[in-house]
């Protein structure tokens, strides 16, 4: 049986916590009856097992049932350790699909929204000294106006629409602190000042100071302790010390440094809260010539479309190892990043990619219908995206919209081209300092950082030139649709070719599965047609491309890698190609 047993939160950890994954009671309530039975009371047991965090429609979780089940319960006792008596105890879900509502010893401890984001909440006073009940409703509808991502919304797969993943789809655990603790954080690297800007808001108010330690390869860079007036409290750390250099600290795809970061938290005088993490000191920026630079140095991105998607678990990776080696593979093939598609990942994706060296943009998962409903939930679940994914240092860039998923006319439509810049500006407001691309393929929405431009009719390198004219966008129509939403105009934003490719064997092709094209005869065709592409890409003035996709996922099979995450083709080889825009530069 798959098990995820780690610390579920790698960026941010506490060393007193206990694991809540693995078996768990389990029911469906396709009736919604639960409620009025009082299954949230805890005494009722449930009738199936299942695996936590695997969902119900994959078989990690023991279960395997790919019907529509609306509303899922689940229960399971715990006892809080000797050592962990008489300190508070904070319960934490990576993820859970859609909305959540959880009960501890029958009293409803809180109600969540949203299928992609982290939540907790202190559970200290509903619990006792012996045994412990917990119980979680799940309501997941396969509505349309709230974030799917790639999760059919009949339940079924279809085109690049998949099996969803209803209900607890990541790690569930309790962790402990004492009088206060923080409740969340930001750091912000600024190597043009050579310091870090940070905020800390704690849970409580009780916290009165706090302490922060810097370390680098085992050594102390600055230790810093200062007051907590208030719940929110900022605050800057000073790196321009002569005694070492500075940039040889600078975090990049080619030496990766990370800085060790430690808080403890104190109320009168007594320690309540520790916690530590780490950040790259970089810096991604445009600069007056129109460059994306990292670290003042123009970067040319190299990226690979990833879903997230296993056979044996859909969205929940089935261990933090196989996200390591999807980015090793990524990396072993010519890649220097991934745009993570439709899905805010597991954080174990993000840890790695920042040990490794490896880039990554974060996406909002779309709704798909347009309404004053799907509003109000993308932005509020893409403003708690942020607001963890603004401490990852590998994301350069976010995507809000993916071709106009959840706002089908918005080449056309004031409304939805509105709702395209309030997500550019709340974006802006809370995580300034990486770039945009707001509605990322075609019927580009500006204000963008960067034009992003999805293409799959496109097939030899000659064409791309004539196409793709340097600085000559408007007017132009991508996969049939075009490049600027109405009323929108290029204005000499970076331009990247964030999808194309797709391109599948034909030998693998069957009535039911698809790529991108007709089917590659045979490998060698594929090399072919691949080296073909990324020469054409090399003529342009694009500043980095998107192949579509890393793995097969489900009906669709046009990865570099099989739905198993093994190698198709040979690493060396498609590293030799996918290379040639360095070539370029």
């Amino acid at each position: 049986m798959m098990e995820r047993k780690e610390y579920p939160r790698p960026q941010f950890r506490r060393d007193s916590w206990q694991n809540l994954n693995g078996a768990w009671e389990f029911a469906f309530d396709d009736q919604n009856e639960g409620k009025a039975q009082g299954w949230w009371r805890g005494d009722k047991k449930l009738d199936k097992i299942i695996n936590v965090p695997f969902s119900y429609q994959y078989p990690a979780s023991g279960i395997n049932d790919k019907a529509i089940h609306d509303i899922t319960w689940y229960r399971r006792t715990f006892l809080i350790a000797k050592e962990n008596a008489g300190k508070r105890a904070l319960l934490c879900f990576n993820a859970s699909d859609y909305e959540t509502d959880v009960w501890v010893n029958g009293i409803h401890a809180i109600n969540h929204k949203g299928g992609f984001t982290p939540f907790s909440v202190d559970i200290t006073d509903y619990l006792n000294g012996e045994e412990n009940v917990l119980v979680v409703r799940c309501f997941d509808s396969l509505e349309t106006a709230v974030p799917r991502g790639k999760q059919h919304w009949e339940g079924i797969t279809y085109g690049c629409f998949y099996y969803p993943n209803s209900g607890i789809w990541q790690s569930v655990w309790l962790e402990f602190f004492g009088r206060d603790c923080i409740e969340s954080y930001a750091l912000k690297p600024d190597i043009d000042n050579r310091c870090i800007r940070g905020e800390i808001h704690t849970m409580y108010a009780r916290a009165d100071e706090a302490e922060i330690v810097l370390t680098f390869q085992g050594k102390i860079l600055q230790k810093q302790r200062f007051m907590l007036p208030h719940k929110r409290t900022r605050f800057t750390v000073d790196l321009s010390d002569n005694a070492f250099d500075f940039n040889g600290l600078l975090w990049s795809v080619e030496n990766p440094n990370l800085i060790g970061v430690d808080f403890t938290l104190y109320s009168n005088g007594e320690v309540c809260d520790k916690a530590r993490t780490r950040i790259g000191m970089r810096k991604i920026h445009i600069d007056d010539k129109g460059t994306i630079c990292l670290n003042n140095k123009p970067l040319y991105q190299r990226l690979i479309l990833d879903q997230g998607y296993w056979e044996e678990s859909g969205l929940t990776p089935p261990s933090t190892e196989a996200l390591k080696q999807d980015i090793e593979l990524a990396k072993a093939m010519g890649f220097n990043g991934a745009r993570k598609h439709q899905k805010f990942e597991d954080p174990y994706f993000y840890y790695y990619a920042e040990e490794l060296g490896f880039l990554t943009w974060c996406e909002m998962p779309s709704a798909l219908t347009f309404c004053e409903e799907e509003i109000a939930a993308v932005s509020r679940e893409w403003q708690k995206i942020l607001s963890v994914a603004k401490n990852f240092t590998s994301i350069l860039c976010y995507v809000p919209f993916n071709e106009s998923w959840g706002v089908r006319e918005v080449g056309t439509s004031q409304e939805q081209q509105n709702f395209a810049r309030s997500l550019y500006y709340m974006t802006k407001s809370i995580d300034g300092d990486k770039l945009i691309s707001t509605n990322d393929g075609f019927e580009n929405v500006t204000p963008t950082d960067i034009i992003g431009i999805h293409d799959y009719d496109i097939a030899k390198a000659e064409q791309f030139p004539k196409k793709y004219q340097d600085g000559k966008y408007d007017g132009l129509y991508p996969q049939g649709f075009a490049l600027f939403a109405e009323g929108n105009k290029y204005e000499g934003q970076p331009v990247l070719f964030t999808e194309f490719g797709g391109m599948a064997l034909k030998a693998e092709q069957k009535s039911d599965t698809w790529g991108y094209n007709e089917g590659e005869a045979s490998e060698e065709s594929f090399y072919n047609h691949l080296e073909e592409l990324l020469r054409g890409i090399a003529q342009t003035e694009f500043q980095g491309y998107c192949y579509t996709q890393l793995t097969d996922v489900q009906q669709e099979i046009n990865g570099l890698l099989r739905a198993d995450h093994t190698p198709k083709f040979d690493v060396q080889k498609l590293k030799s190609i996918f290379e040639i825009g360095n070539r370029k530069c």
